[in-house]
């Protein structure tokens, strides 16, 4: 009895001290912190996490100050896209009921960029493509208006959604050609396996008003193109196998294409030296300068990392700088990017999902963000 009598005791005497300390504990309040005000040095890296496919996200980072700002969950296999303005993201993206399996739902997810929260999502036809990522499976239109979807079943298609009401507003068959390369406010243009270019020019409901097929501009068989071309208005550049560039300018009723030029001489491509990896060159624009992730192997070695990185002026197609990393102690890059401004950055990602900030001018290191994700693989610089 007298063992209850205690074990009472205790329990009265604990909850007396439980009741005390939570009236003197204040309650805690929750907010969402306010991103820091955009800068031309905010980096969007991709990880498509292939060790865990149905959870892939997107993190941002300050690369003045190496930090992590936060980061947008991103589902399967997703596309991103970001807003003119830079205050939107848009995620295409599918979800399974069961995780990993179930029925399928596809949405294109809006993320307010100011506190990355998703502010809404639209959901498009099951059938969005699940590839590795790039710049071009989702896209938008110059004026922001339109966001374009790559869809593969096999069949090909771009699902096109008005961002203003957030409704699809149509599916355009690209017949057997694939991706988005936006040009002005209306018109899109997808790659064919034939090496030709199909142009779709939308009527103001987003539906096709008109398309035009162009003459071959790729070499499939002998050098096909990697299609994470660089992107200078609606000028695109395209780096292929055996390391030479052509630009498409698809703005006009028939694309416009310049003469292929060599990134390599004669010597460099005896050698073996040619562009590869997952995300293979980066442009600035103001100062017209070409980087170049460069390896030495042979044309089935187009996605193996980079050794080194070649600047080129596209005034003179001239190299004007090559960074060999190990110099500098930086793992092989798949990806690379550079920001915009007047004093640019230059990014890359590591076969070890690190990413390196340099100085764009001279190559040197800044820092290293250690393994930021699995399988870090794509740089978007809005």
């Amino acid at each position: 009895m007298q063992r209850k009598r205690r074990w009472a005791l205790l329990m009265l005497s604990s909850v007396a001290m439980a009741t005390q300390v939570l009236a003197t504990e204040k309650a805690e309040d929750l907010t969402i912190a306010k991103m820091p005000a955009y800068s031309p040095h905010q980096l969007y890296v991709m990880d498509v996490n292939f060790s865990s496919m149905t959870d892939a996200r997107t993190y941002v980072i300050d690369a003045d100050k190496d930090r992590l700002l936060g980061q947008i969950d991103a589902g399967f296999a997703p596309g991103l896209a970001i807003s003119p303005d830079h205050k939107t993201s848009y995620v295409a993206t599918t979800y399974f009921a069961r995780g990993s399996h179930g029925t399928r739902t596809d949405v294109v997810e809006t993320t307010d960029n100011t506190t990355l929260q998703i502010t809404g999502e639209v959901v498009i036809p099951a059938k969005h493509a699940q590839s590795v990522p790039s710049p071009y499976n989702t896209s938008m239109s110059k004026d922001g208006k339109w966001l374009y979807v790559s869809n593969i079943t096999p069949a090909t298609s771009v699902t096109v959604i008005n961002t203003a009401t957030h409704q699809v507003a149509g599916e355009i068959d690209t017949d057997g050609c694939v991706l988005a390369y936006p040009s002005g406010n209306d018109r899109f243009t997808s790659l064919c396996e034939s090496g030709k270019a199909l142009t779709v020019v939308l009527g103001p409901n987003g539906k096709e008003k008109s398309r035009k097929l162009s003459d071959a501009f790729i070499d499939v068989d002998k050098d096909p193109a990697f299609v994470n071309a660089s992107r200078s208005g609606n000028t695109y550049w395209f780096a292929t196998f055996n390391g030479n560039v052509r630009t498409a300018d698809f703005s006009g009723a028939a694309p416009v294409f310049g003469a292929p030029w060599a990134l390599v001489t004669p010597d460099e491509a005896k050698a073996g030296w040619r562009p590869g990896g997952l995300q293979q060159t980066a442009l600035h624009v103001p100062t017209q300068r070409l980087f170049v992730a460069m390896h030495q192997g042979n044309v089935d070695t187009h996605k193996d990392p980079a050794s080194e990185v070649w600047v080129f002026d596209l005034k003179t197609h001239k190299r004007i700088a090559r960074w060999k990393l190990a110099d500098q102690k930086i793992d092989p890059l798949l990806s690379i990017q550079v920001s915009e401004d007047a004093h640019p950055l230059f990014y890359g990602i590591t076969t070890n999902s690190d990413v390196i900030v340099a100085d764009a001018a001279t190559g040197k290191l800044k820092h290293v963000h250690k393994q930021i994700g699995a399988t870090a693989s794509l740089l978007i610089n809005p």
